[in-house]
């Protein structure tokens, strides 16, 4: 291992080299650029059951990661990973699109790779979650994905540069022609590593950059984006490929099923395999291929339609799996999933967490349900830290999530989304349905 193992703390960040320490032991996160052969995923799902618990997670932000370790079967996982030959991404965390290359349009893979060669030279000087995103504007979007510098194509040959936050909540600061856009963001990222470890990109003030950066801005050019689509299921990319996305409940699977999947897909002669934002897993081959292998992903305990509620609600792995939580967040969700089904109509998203770390969603979420010492308590829009509208009593979680529901579908009104009705009724009205017990 090539660097200290990291700690439970917020501004850590787990990788190869630096697993971080978790209640469940010691987590390892192996990040791809490219996707991968099924064989190459049978041999990286049998790594996790030989030196971890046998459980694997696909993070929000489409990596993977390595469950139960200890610091010795860190470094050995580290080493038979390395021998296998993957197309690994190190350092800093560039992020584009799973369908980059096979999508018409522009190609960001280079820019990201070029993006990464520069930043080698700064590894030490940059905040340990510091995040380039790089959207073009295709059929699997990272527009909800956090990050420090965020490139987006226009269509004019170049991209719209944003700091901080989401698409949404980031800051313009400029357009880069394409021929600029490397050194744009290498010149950024000096800055940043300027700085110190602290610095990051929504602390940035646009009026404060260097020359080094302005001098490839010009002002940010007018772009109507297309409606975020996030494709789902079978699909077809570009001219000449198919593709199957599923996605993992809460983002987690024992290893052995998603060995199975791969198995599968290998005899069907899917081409490959990669982990994809949102929890999701995007397999690549003919359609006939796609379409066997959708079958066999439901069969292994994958979600394989978009519209399934679990796929709106994030969980840590809980209790009994981490000695830290207090709740135990997957009997949780699928109690909601299939008992309070109403919750979810994709404005709602559900927060379970097993503690107030909030490790797997650390941002504000409509709503989050935090396991405690005493029970549990509801938190509304906001993160698992903030202080909570209500504290439930042990055991009260599955009523309260039944309240919240039979609340949405006697106040709702025409034209509201779940989330807008909650709002409007706010933490009041949301508390006096939740009864005055504990």
């Amino acid at each position: 291992m090539n660097a200290i193992a990291s700690s439970m703390a917020r501004g850590a960040c787990p990788a190869l080299d630096a697993p971080m320490l978790t209640g469940d032991g010691y987590l390892s996160r192996v990040a791809l650029i490219e996707a991968i052969s099924p064989a190459q995923v049978i041999a990286l799902f049998s790594l996790s059951v030989k030196h971890g618990n046998g459980m694997l997670d696909i993070s929000a932000r489409g990596n993977l990661q390595i469950r139960g370790l200890t610091l010795g079967s860190a470094a050995k996982l580290e080493a038979d990973v390395r021998a296998l030959d993957l197309p690994l991404r190190e350092g800093l965390a560039v992020e584009w699109s799973p369908l980059a290359g096979l999508e018409d349009g522009i190609d960001p893979r280079p820019l990201g790779l070029a993006i990464m060669d520069h930043a080698r030279a700064l590894r030490g000087r940059l905040a340990p979650k510091l995040s380039v995103v790089l959207e073009t504007n295709g059929l699997l979007r990272l527009d909800d994905l956090l990050a420090d510098i965020r490139l987006v194509a226009t269509g004019e040959t170049g991209w719209n540069v944003f700091l901080g936050g989401t698409l949404k909540t980031g800051r313009a600061i400029g357009f880069v022609r394409d021929e600029n856009a490397a050194d744009c963001v290498a010149a950024l990222l000096d800055h940043f590593a300027s700085l110190g470890l602290r610095a990051r990109g929504r602390q940035i003030e646009p009026a404060t950059l260097p020359q080094d950066v302005l001098r490839h801005l010009e002002p940010v050019k007018t772009h109507v984006s297309q409606p975020q689509q996030n494709v789902f299921g079978l699909f077809a990319v570009g001219q000449a490929y198919n593709a199957l996305r599923v996605a993992l409940p809460f983002g987690q699977i024992n290893a052995r099923a998603l060995a199975e999947f791969a198995r599968q897909a290998e005899d069907f002669s899917i081409e490959s395999i990669r982990p994809a934002p949102d929890h999701s897993l995007v397999a690549f081959g003919d359609e006939k291929a796609c379409a066997n292998l959708h079958g066999v992903a439901e069969q292994v305990g994958l979600i394989v339609q978009a519209d399934d509620p679990l796929r709106q609600i994030d969980a840590c792995p809980g209790s009994p799996s981490c000695n830290s939580a207090r709740l135990e967040t997957h009997a949780l969700g699928r109690f909601a999933a299939s008992e309070t089904p109403g919750l979810f109509d994709e404005s709602l998203r559900l927060h379970l967490s097993g503690c107030a770390k909030g490790c797997v969603h650390p941002t504000p979420s409509p709503l989050a349900l935090v396991g405690s010492e005493n029970g549990s308590h509801l938190v509304f829009c906001g993160k698992t830290t903030d202080t909570p509208i209500k504290q439930l009593a042990p055991g009260h979680a599955k009523a309260a999530l039944r309240a919240l529901a039979r609340l949405i579908e006697t106040s709702r009104r025409d034209g509201e989304t779940n989330h807008d009705c909650l709002v409007r009724l706010g933490p009041g009205g949301i508390v006096a349905a939740l009864g005055e017990g504990p």
